[in-house]
């Protein structure tokens, strides 16, 4: 599997640390081993886990700005865990409201010692952001109207939305509420992957 990781990531232009790659790969075999029972993903390759769950969340890391994230509907971490495994200096908080995903990321927390990353059972709603976020990160997690209402009190006050999404979704863009903006739309290349990704990157606009 290190194998495999490695030609993907030669093909996407990405360097890691040794260490960075066998946690990635790591994680994989978790999640594989994991969903058996836990049903985490609809994904049962681990090959096709490392394209479409690892390459996919890794892409978006040049384009984060800040230290403190949150990934909403994180479900079994993703993109996550992926990220902080490459990003160790800044730190994830992984939510979601099915306490099974959320046992599932302990569990990887524990066996990687990962310790940038606290995973919290919570609906985002009533989850308060204290202190707020400098990126709120979502991936297949609702529409970005969705996205902004049910999170708009986690960003700081130089906080980024960052909605990751398959097409580029101009329908969802067209009725953003007018309390937020577009930033900027990356067409992101994930090497291996069919179809379109696109990172969505929104700011709330402060008065």
């Amino acid at each position: 599997m290190l194998n495999k990781l490695n030609r993907l990531l030669d093909n996407a232009g990405i360097t890691l640390p040794e260490n960075q790659k066998q946690q990635l790969v790591g994680y994989v075999e978790l999640l594989h081993k994991w969903n058996k029972a836990y049903n985490l993903t609809s994904v049962r390759d681990p090959d096709e886990m490392l394209v479409r769950h690892i390459l996919d969340s890794i892409v978006v890391e040049p384009h984060l700005e800040g230290t403190r994230f949150i990934d909403v509907g994180t479900g079994p971490g993703l993109p996550g865990i992926p990220l902080a495994i490459i990003r160790p200096d800044a730190h994830f908080t992984l939510l979601d409201s099915l306490g099974k995903r959320v046992r599932f990321l302990r569990q990887v927390q524990h066996e990687l010692r990962l310790e940038n990353i606290t995973p919290v059972q919570s609906r985002v709603e009533a989850f308060p952001a204290e202190p707020p976020f400098d990126g709120v990160i979502s991936r297949a997690f609702a529409s970005l109207t969705d996205m902004v209402s049910w999170c708009h009190h986690l960003p700081a006050e130089n906080g980024r939305f960052y909605a990751l999404k398959g097409l580029r979704p101009d329908d969802e863009i067209s009725v953003l509420p007018a309390e937020f903006s577009v930033e900027e739309i990356v067409r992101l290349q994930v090497p291996a992957l069919d179809g379109e990704r696109h990172l969505v990157v929104i700011k709330p606009n402060r008065n």
